[in-house]
């Protein structure tokens, strides 16, 4: 690492704000790992709140509010608030942004919005970087809002310490988040918009989901709050309820973020391998030629699978 980089590191770790913009936008072009692993020593103080639902459910307003409050109550808040990508450009909408003006003079709050890229699951690929590199900020709470999920987009379970499922009445959701994957990821679950119709059938269709679920004793079971956003009520509650679920769920999260930590390692392993294979192991025409054969159906993917790792491992073991 450079002089430059420890210079952006120790400014970062000092809460330097331009810093830690400048090295989101590194991690972001996915050139910052040098970074992240310099950083990494002086994380493990924030809280990672995740919000995440279907499109249209409040979200944003939700996390809006949600910093409200815990600026009132002294927390330091980082927000990375994931937007759609544009078609024509490939960045954010900024859409998140733009609804929390209100705290962009706060030096207390940083907000970040990134593009998904393309990417699935609700987030970027660097999601959980850029809420480490917060970390050592010395944010108190990183909230990270999804981009709009469905029932399968719920990779915030494996970056967040806590999650908070949103849902509106009169959209669906109490229908869908009955069949969805995104059931079984939720810590609190939230009916936003609950002066609106519908509000209780959806919160009683969640409650009997739940119902059938076998939680032990000590087991931590998922509320269901009503709250409308918009005007603040129930924001109050859902953090005292998010605080609760910290206090009896120390071994949960300890369990948590060891999978965690699991799914990460195996991430970057397959993305570092890729790239050796890529730029170092194959010259630039092999792939191709690989690639025609597999469409020619003179090779299959799982040989060709079979002769890069054979290749890979006799050139490790020559070296």
């Amino acid at each position: 690492m450079n002089s430059s980089d420890t210079t952006l590191v120790d400014r970062v770790l000092a809460g330097d704000r331009r810093a830690l913009a400048r090295v989101i936008s590194i991690i972001e072009d996915e050139s910052g790992s040098e970074l992240v692993r310099a950083l990494s020593s002086g994380t493990g103080h924030a809280y990672r709140i995740g919000v995440t639902g279907s499109p249209g459910a409040g979200k944003s307003t939700l996390v809006d509010k949600m910093t409200t409050e815990l600026r009132t109550a002294g927390k330091t808040v980082g927000i990375i608030a994931i937007d759609p990508s544009s078609a024509f450009t490939g960045g954010a909408v900024l859409g998140d942004r733009v609804r929390m003006q209100v705290h962009a003079e706060d030096t207390g709050v940083f907000i970040r919005s990134m593009a998904t890229r393309g990417y699935l699951g609700g987030l970027t690929r660097t999601t959980d970087e850029v809420a480490l590199v917060m970390d050592a900020a010395g944010f108190d709470v990183v909230l990270i809002e999804t981009v709009g999920v469905g029932q399968d987009e719920v990779d915030v379970v494996r970056t967040a310490d806590v999650v908070v499922v949103t849902l509106a009445p009169q959209l669906g959701d109490d229908v869908q988040v009955l069949k969805a994957g995104i059931m079984e990821i939720g810590d609190v679950f939230v009916v936003n918009k609950s002066d609106l119709d519908g509000a209780d059938r959806a919160k009683a269709s969640i409650e009997a989901m739940l119902a059938l679920q076998s939680f032990s004793k000590d087991e931590w079971c998922p509320p269901v709050l009503l709250s409308v956003a918009t005007s603040g009520h129930g924001v109050g509650e859902l953090l005292e309820t998010i605080d609760r679920f910290r206090g009896q769920s120390v071994k949960h999260t300890s369990q948590h973020r060891r999978f965690h930590y699991r799914v990460r390692l195996r991430e970057i392993l397959g993305r570092r391998f890729s790239e050796y294979i890529e730029k170092d192991l194959l010259e630039p025409s092999e792939l191709d030629t690989m690639l025609h054969r597999i469409e020619t159906r003179d090779l299959n993917l799982y040989s060709a699978v079979d002769e890069i790792m054979e290749r890979a491992l006799k050139t490790e073991r020559k070296s």
